[in-house]
């Protein structure tokens, strides 16, 4: 079976770190509950909402990302068991790609190179699982769609979904 895991807000907690940068740089004290069902940059004041669309065109943001809970774990356990890819549609940020590397090197090491897919269009995956956390990105694939639960789509319904990757290890171990 070959399993393909998307990154951001899958196994990177970007959410997280657009909230801690924009309350940093703006002394503000934004939260993921008042976040819920939108993007972060929808929550701000107008004038500060090309800020937030803009930190991951900075580098190091991919870099500095942490883990999401228990994702290592899972992943791991998924990766002796089936053929698990890394999926993650980078071309938009040039830099991230450099950083998604590092990043994966340093957390997921037990994903070589050739495991990771950075790509600009998730139509192009062909497998049995997609676990990500758009549905835009699953509303192509063929197989096993599991939408990820972020704060930004816990409104998002028609898909299979998991909460945690405890959830996707129940699902799929």
């Amino acid at each position: 079976m070959t399993i393909f895991i998307d990154m951001d807000e899958v196994i990177a907690d970007t959410y997280g770190a657009h909230i801690e940068i924009y309350n940093a740089e703006f002394d503000q004290q934004l939260n993921i509950q008042s976040c819920l069902g939108s993007e972060v940059w929808q929550k701000v004041p107008v004038e500060h909402q090309e800020s937030i669309r803009q930190h991951a065109r900075r580098r190091g943001f991919f870099r500095g990302l942490q883990p999401i809970k228990d994702s290592q774990d899972i992943v791991k356990g998924l990766s002796k068991k089936y053929e698990v890819y890394i999926a993650s549609a980078a071309m938009e940020y040039p830099s991230s790609l450099e950083e998604k590397s590092e990043w994966l090197d340093e957390y997921f090491p037990f994903l070589p190179w050739k495991k990771r897919i950075l790509c600009g269009d998730k139509r192009i995956l062909f497998g049995d699982v997609l676990i990500d956390d758009r549905s835009y990105n699953l509303k192509s694939f063929q197989g096993r769609t599991i939408l990820f639960t972020s704060p930004h789509n816990v409104n998002s319904n028609g898909y299979e979904r998991a909460n945690n990757w405890l959830e996707i290890g129940e699902k799929l171990l």
